[in-house]
């Protein structure tokens, strides 16, 4: 699985690394990003899920891998 962000639609709520830090930060005006390449880890997956349903904006994709 993977996590994207995307910077046009988000307003920086928060909602991503405050739900899941290990997989989203802050940038430096306070919106949010995927930390590294966005691979999450199997025993990550849930908070993603959680972390993109919290998402007011919808700016965050979840890609399954294949």
């Amino acid at each position: 699985m993977r996590v994207a962000v995307d910077v046009e639609r988000c307003e920086g709520h928060g909602r991503c690394y405050m739900t899941a830090p290990e997989l989203f930060e802050a940038d430096d005006i306070g919106n949010g990003r995927e930390r590294g390449d966005g691979t999450v880890p199997p025993d990550l997956e849930r908070k993603a899920r959680v972390a993109v349903a919290n998402c007011p904006e919808r700016a965050i994709t979840c890609e399954e891998a294949n």
